[in-house]
């Protein structure tokens, strides 16, 4: 599975995001980070969105729900086990 991070360089938001999807053991997936400042429609799309978390099926980004910032690892990992089966 493909997960795929929208941020941008100085963002806290995105940081902490990423240290803990870098924490997540329960769940296998493969983690692409974007900085949406290198693309311009990346940009245009999520300037005042990031950090943006989107599952990657078969070349079609699904956006998942954001996380509370302050949603530990166990949190994080509870949501994607919730968006992430195949009954969502």
């Amino acid at each position: 599975m493909q997960l795929i991070l929208y941020s941008k360089p100085s963002c806290h938001l995105c940081e902490g995001l990423l240290e803990k999807l870098q924490q997540v053991k329960a769940i296998a997936f493969e983690l692409e980070v974007r900085d949406i400042t290198t693309r311009p429609e990346w940009f245009e799309a999520y300037q005042y969105e990031v950090p943006v978390l989107c599952q990657n099926l078969s070349g079609v980004e699904k956006p998942l729900p954001r996380p509370s910032p302050r949603a530990s690892v166990q949190q994080l990992e509870q949501l994607l086990q919730k968006y992430l089966s195949p009954e969502s």
